[in-house]
């Protein structure tokens, strides 16, 4: 079947090659068909959004990563997790929150009865930024068709935003976590809740309550969300 021409364009804007068009079709096409990068992802499966993302040159960050991190997990899930950026094992190994920060991350699941294959893993970032630095606004930039296709496809009940990072990404703000965590926000018409990140955890181990609440609260919204559905 012969794929249409705005979806080819789309496909190949993804993988981060040049489309020319001739200046007719330009003034003929929608404006947002050609002009807007944030629809290349639309419309693409999973297998079409994890081979856009394994050859994705869109950033610097391509020439200094070992692996891009797509994510993992249940692609039908109703909790998604969302943390900042891969790390070095990470970016060694292709999956993320591996490492003891992974750990903390399975024992907070267990907590609440999730596991990791029962939920969605991804990052605001698909590569590594050098020394584990925060993502730069450009390169976060970059990377969010990916995320919002994987959001859009999975369809969770919850997001949980784990860390500074994450959460100020997704929600375009600056605040600190602090002043994020221990409410429901929302992304798109899905609950998200925000917590501390579990590398921050197993620096500040007395932290781990707060995170237990908003972790407990993640847990209500998706059960509330349930109940409105049946």
């Amino acid at each position: 079947m012969n794929q249409p021409e705005h979806q080819r364009r789309a496909y190949l804007q993804a993988m981060g090659i040049d489309v020319w068009l001739p200046r007719d079709a330009v003034e003929t096409e929608t404006p947002e068909l050609v002009q807007d990068d944030t629809l290349a992802a639309d419309g693409m499966d999973w297998s079409e959004l994890r081979h856009c993302v394994a050859d994705c040159r869109r950033c610097e960050l391509a020439t200094s990563r070992t692996n891009t991190v797509f994510g993992t997990g249940n692609q039908d899930a109703d909790w998604m997790i969302i943390g900042e950026a891969p790390g070095a094992e990470e970016d060694r190994s292709g999956e993320p929150f591996v490492g003891r920060a992974g750990k903390m991350l399975d024992e907070m699941l267990r907590a609440i009865g999730q596991r990791r294959d029962s939920v969605f893993i991804a990052n605001i970032l698909k590569c590594r930024p050098p020394d584990n630095r925060d993502p730069k606004p450009s390169e976060a930039a970059e990377c969010r068709a990916y995320l919002e296709r994987q959001i859009a496809l999975v369809q969770p009940k919850v997001i949980l935003a784990a860390g500074k990072v994450a959460a100020q990404n997704l929600l375009g703000c600056n605040d600190p976590v602090g002043q994020m965590r221990g409410r429901p926000h929302e992304l798109n018409g899905i609950p998200l809740v925000v917590t501390y990140h579990p590398a921050y955890l197993l620096r500040s181990p007395s932290q781990k309550h707060k995170s237990w609440s908003d972790l407990c609260l993640a847990r209500r919204l998706v059960s509330d969300r349930a109940e409105a559905v049946t």
